[in-house]
């Protein structure tokens, strides 16, 4: 691999599993709606999207599809609302994830957190698990127009360092991050924890393949 200047990370299922609190969001949601909940196991399965497309997965019990317009209405700002207040209470950041950023910027590599989720949960999220002064840009998926899979996001963290998509690397765990990274001329390495939906990331076929953060000083 080419040596990056720029290492962009995504956040959900690459730095931190934040199964725990979506899954307790998600089922006090359903509870709330007078419906039975799915439990951490089901909901695992429906992250990686977004909080937004996780919802509407949980409503209709299955990766694709529309719930009923009525039903999200309803639904949506009751699991905003206790997300928020769970979000980062039983999240945790993967085993290797602190001593690998450690590494990366011990050895002066600029870093940055590219993510779908919104900034009002990236933000605290980043905060409580201690590595928000770890990035030198944070783009939630809202910060611009467009959200991963597009190149978005990706680009306008290079331009912001005013350097080339070629000496910019993407880190993370799911096809939209392989598609984000591909459109935008970056490379890409995957771990293969996160959240693909029971997909094996190697199909994906990123530039290279980690089990842990703990293997970043080898391969770069």
């Amino acid at each position: 691999m080419k040596k990056p200047k720029l290492i962009l990370i995504d956040l959900d299922g690459t730095l931190v599993d934040s199964v725990p609190d979506l899954a307790y969001s998600i089922d006090s949601m359903m509870q709330q709606i007078g419906r039975q909940p799915w439990g951490e196991a089901r909901v695992r399965d429906w992250v990686g999207n977004g909080v937004e497309k996780l919802v509407k997965r949980a409503l209709i019990g299955q990766l694709e599809g529309e719930p009923e317009a009525a039903e999200f209405g309803a639904a949506y700002p009751l699991f905003l609302d206790i997300y928020q207040q769970n979000n980062g209470k039983e999240s945790r950041l993967y085993p290797g994830v602190k001593e690998g950023l450690a590494f990366l910027a011990a050895a002066g590599y600029t870093l940055g957190c590219v993510t779908n989720k919104a900034a009002r949960f990236t933000e605290p999220l980043l905060e409580a698990l201690g590595i928000r002064d770890r990035f030198g840009i944070l783009i939630s998926g809202d910060t611009l127009p467009c959200k991963k899979p597009d190149p978005l996001p990706l680009l306008h963290a290079a331009d912001f360092f005013n350097l080339n998509p070629s000496d910019a690397l993407m880190l993370g765990d799911s096809v939209s991050d392989v598609k984000a990274a591909r459109a935008a001329g970056f490379q890409i390495i995957c771990v293969t924890y996160g959240y693909n939906h029971g997909e094996d990331i190697r199909l994906a076929e990123p530039d290279a393949v980690i089990d842990s953060f703990l293997e970043l000083e080898t391969v770069l």
